[in-house]
Order: structure tokens, then sequence, then C-alpha cells
């Protein structure tokens, strides 16, 4: 019986600890780990190949969202700049280029920021 008594108080004693600041959180705290800072860029990337390509440095998802994260923290303002390194060569089947949906992507990034500052 007093097992349970130590488990019930110290789950209520964690609960208050928690309750108060459930909502009122913005974001996370500036020396939080990089996990917890981690965007969810893949949404705008979500059109691009998870497939490796010979010759390029990671898939063009990857790079999409690489190029995602240099507009968001303002390394670049321009999508063409940080989409560069991406393929212009067009695949049968899908529309345009890889180049060309990230533009897209980075374009809509960076328009859902001015909506959301």
């Amino acid at each position: 019986m007093k097992r349970v008594t130590k488990l019930a108080a110290l789950c209520a004693a964690s609960a208050c600890a928690v309750a108060p600041t459930i909502g009122l959180a913005k974001g996370p705290p500036p020396n939080a780990p990089l996990p917890a800072k981690a965007k969810a860029y893949g949404r705008y990337c979500q059109n691009q190949s998870k497939k490796h390509v010979a010759g390029q440095k990671g898939t063009p998802f990857s790079q999409c969202v690489t190029a995602m994260a240099k507009l968001a923290s303002g390394k670049t303002n321009s999508p063409t700049v940080a989409c560069g390194s991406m393929s212009k060569k067009h695949v049968a089947g899908e529309k345009g280029t890889p180049y060309s949906r990230c533009v897209a992507a980075g374009a809509k990034l960076l328009n859902d920021q001015k909506k959301n500052p």
C-alpha cells in the first residue's frame, strides 16, 4: 500500500510541474538541442524524389530540405541561389525538374514566412 501512495504522489507532482507549461511555449528556448529546433521543411519538398541520383550529393529531397533551411535561416534570400545545386534535367513522367520544384517550394516558404513572422 505504501508503494502505491508514493507512486500516486510522484505522478501528481510531475503532472503539476508540466501542466502550467502546456500551451504557453511559443517555441524551443534558445539553448535547446538541435532536434528541438528542427523545423518541418520536408513538407515543402514532398514532391522531390528520395532516391539517390548517381553523381549527386544526397537525394533530391535532402538537397531541397537543405535549401529550405538556408532560406529560413536567412543565409540566402533567393530560392534560385538556395536550390542552385539541384539537377536541372527533366525526369520523364514528372512535372518540372527537381530544381524548378525546389524553387517553387522556396518561394512558398518565403511567402509563408511573410504571412507568419
